[in-house]
């Protein structure tokens, strides 16, 4: 059975008296990839943040038997055009050595962009530079948010499927906060459905039919396999298609 990372406890927060979590109870499991996902005001950032310990709830708990080393994945990042600074110095801002991040660019793939500067990166290639800078220090709890944020359908697909190898290889949990339903929901094991409370929760083939799910996002969601050739248009335009449709924006 799964280790046990995080559990929360009948979390609620409130700000300027709007209650925006409610009796929220979770937990995170090493190895498995968890996806938070809700419209538009659910309380997802805020939940993250209660999960990364950066702010505190009003009441409810937050437990962990075992140290928690946590890496980071924000869902954008600015960086000034002129600042001088090459994708393996950005990554040692974290405090970490040469070869530490030379290992992580290589683990997602773009150890070739090592001296590249930060700001000439593509958009799939600058969110691997943020999943290498989350991973420096081998944490025991991911917490991604958004991490397919700018990245076309092909690049979708593989960074999906890198989080899924580095849950295993890393042998941590992962938790993304997303407003992708189509690919991201054949890259996770747990799915949490998020409005204020939780909606609903489970695998997700059994979240798509709950009808709290259904009420929120709709009946067209359908979850995207990830075994067709990605070189066809069709399909590429038929996902982008969904993705338009179905699109939840995110807190």
């Amino acid at each position: 059975m799964a280790r046990l990372i995080l559990q929360l406890d009948n979390i609620f927060k409130s700000f300027n008296k709007k209650q925006v979590l409610n009796d929220v109870s979770m937990s995170l499991y090493q190895g498995q990839i968890t996806t938070l996902i809700g419209p538009n005001g659910a309380g997802k950032s805020t939940l993250a943040k209660i999960i990364l310990g950066l702010i505190k709830p009003d009441s409810g708990a937050r437990i962990s038997n075992i140290p928690l080393k946590v890496g980071y994945m924000p869902q954008k990042i600015k960086i000034d055009p002129t600042l001088p600074i090459s994708t393996c110095r950005f990554l040692q801002l974290a405090n970490t050595s040469h070869k530490a991040c030379n290992e992580a660019l290589e683990t997602v793939g773009i150890r070739h962009l090592t001296a590249t500067p930060i700001q000439n990166l593509s958009g799939g290639e600058l969110q691997r530079a943020l999943l290498a800078r989350a991973i420096l220090r081998r944490p025991n709890l991911l917490v991604l948010d958004e991490p397919v944020q700018g990245v076309d359908v092909n690049g979708q697909n593989e960074l999906y499927n890198m989080i899924s190898i580095l849950a295993k290889t890393l042998d941590c949990s992962v938790l993304m906060v997303s407003h992708d339903l189509h690919l991201v929901m054949s890259a996770t094991d747990q799915v949490i459905c998020l409005n204020g409370h939780i909606c609903c929760h489970g695998h997700p083939e059994q979240i798509t039919q709950d009808p709290a799910f259904l009420n929120i996002f709709g009946k067209t969601t359908a979850i995207y396999a990830h075994h067709h050739d990605h070189n066809s248009h069709d399909e590429q335009v038929e996902v982008e298609s969904h993705q338009r449709e179905n699109v939840c924006s995110h807190d």
